[in-house]
């Protein structure tokens, strides 16, 4: 029955972007992580990422990222310049507690800049957290 269905919310657990040093490259770079600000881990973490607007779709990407541990947090990808002006969805799904979780983040479009920097949970960096 439909009323038997549980849909579990997803709580602390979070996609932020961050502005790092590149040493290999000498350049400041944003990339993607998944956080979580959970007392326990978090298994089978799959993200699916891409960048859109009206006209312009970038490639879906899909990443296999595992288990991300208790108040931990690991890196997605690397955010190319160029669909920082784009809408940047990330589709996460993982276990936890025997539980399959899913939500969807967006950053929507130029909103990934300088002056949008704060303070993320768990990660001693500032950086851009997901709607």
């Amino acid at each position: 029955m439909k009323k038997d269905i549980e849909i579990p919310v997803v709580k602390d657990v979070y996609v932020a972007v961050v502005r790092e040093w590149n040493e290999e490259f000498l350049t400041k770079d944003w990339n993607a992580y998944i956080i979580n600000n959970k007392k326990g881990p978090i298994e089978m973490v799959l993200v699916v990422s891409k960048g859109y607007d009206n006209s312009t779709r970038t490639s879906v990407m899909r990443h296999g990222i595992g288990v991300v541990g208790a108040r931990d947090y690991a890196k997605i990808e690397l955010v190319q310049e160029d669909v920082l002006k784009l809408h940047n969805e990330f589709f996460v799904t993982f276990f936890f507690e025997g539980k399959l979780f899913e939500k969807k983040y967006l950053f929507s479009k130029n909103t990934i800049g300088e002056d949008a920097l704060r303070d993320l949970p768990v990660m001693k960096q500032q950086g851009i957290l997901a709607e």
